[in-house]
């Protein structure tokens, strides 16, 4: 029989995010909440999520404040709020440096924890330009890259560095690797990320054999966004496939307009605001 930790587990890292509504809701034990609170992250639902993160992230258990400050840092960050999350992964890093623990295969141990702080502040500093210190945190954080999890999240932080530097060439083979860690370990949630890097860094080749690749790479993920319900990945799929399609640009448009209309009530306040004064989040 399942614990629900492993139900959860499975529904954050592989291969059943889609779990009834009700498991996150009975998360009893940290651990569990924490997991559950990943869930209903990539689900849209902050604020539920922010409940669940704010008192591990005060607590007593290093390992789990910190992996629980890089989650709100990573929130924050996917409602455009980039400079927000700086404290939070700066506060998850001192906590990741007193973790102790044993290894765990998802990356929930001290390594995993060092390695979501130090990219999450490398995402932060992408965000806000800065790409020679987030490049400096990403080459840190690959002595740390011991899980699956920490890995795919290189792969996808080292793209988007690549991209936002004007190098689609050597962005395509970090996304390519982390697209293959991803499905080769059966993790949804990740897949789905995985195709929307992957099909960013191949349209931005300009070269039509990698663009129809990537028109789809990103359709198949937008498809599967619905599918398991995963509102922080939908409107920048959408985004980008009305980027790659554009006979269907506008409505495709209008669909993450609807997707971040959904996503700012399930927000708690500060997400709100940050969504409404941010540059990268169009609403």
């Amino acid at each position: 029989m399942l614990t629900r930790e492993s139900v959860l587990r499975r529904a954050a890292f592989g291969d059943a995010p889609d779990i009834h509504d009700g498991e996150p809701a009975a998360a009893a034990s940290p651990r569990e909440r924490w997991l559950a609170a990943v869930v209903l992250g990539a689900r849209g639902g902050y604020a539920a999520a922010m409940t669940l993160l704010d008192p591990l992230r005060r607590g007593r258990d290093p390992l789990l404040a910190a992996l629980a400050g890089a989650t709100l840092a990573s929130h924050r960050r996917q409602l455009g709020g980039h400079a927000a999350a700086v404290p939070l992964d700066g506060a998850a890093l001192r906590h990741a440096a007193l973790a102790a623990g044993p290894a765990d295969e998802d990356g929930l141990d001290p390594a995993g924890a060092l390695a979501d702080a130090l990219l999450g502040l490398a995402a932060d500093n992408l965000g806000r330009g800065r790409l020679t210190a987030a490049r400096r945190l990403i080459a840190t954080a690959t002595a740390h890259s011991g899980s699956w999890r920490t890995r795919v999240r290189l792969g996808w932080v080292s793209a988007e560095v690549a991209l936002a530097a004007g190098d689609a060439a050597e962005a395509v083979p970090h996304a390519e690797r982390a697209e293959a860690l991803a499905r080769e370990r059966g993790a949804v949630r990740h897949e789905i990320k995985s195709a929307l890097v992957l099909g960013a860094a191949l349209a931005a080749t300009g070269e039509p054999a990698a663009r129809r690749r990537a028109t789809e790479l990103v359709g198949g993920a937008l498809e599967a966004t619905g599918k398991y319900r995963l509102g922080s990945l939908a409107w920048p799929a959408g985004l980008l496939a009305a980027e790659l399609d554009p006979e269907r640009a506008d409505w495709n448009r209008s669909r993450v307009t609807r997707e971040l209309y959904a996503l700012l009530p399930a927000s708690d306040p500060e997400g709100r605001r940050l969504a409404l004064s941010s540059p990268w989040v169009p609403i």
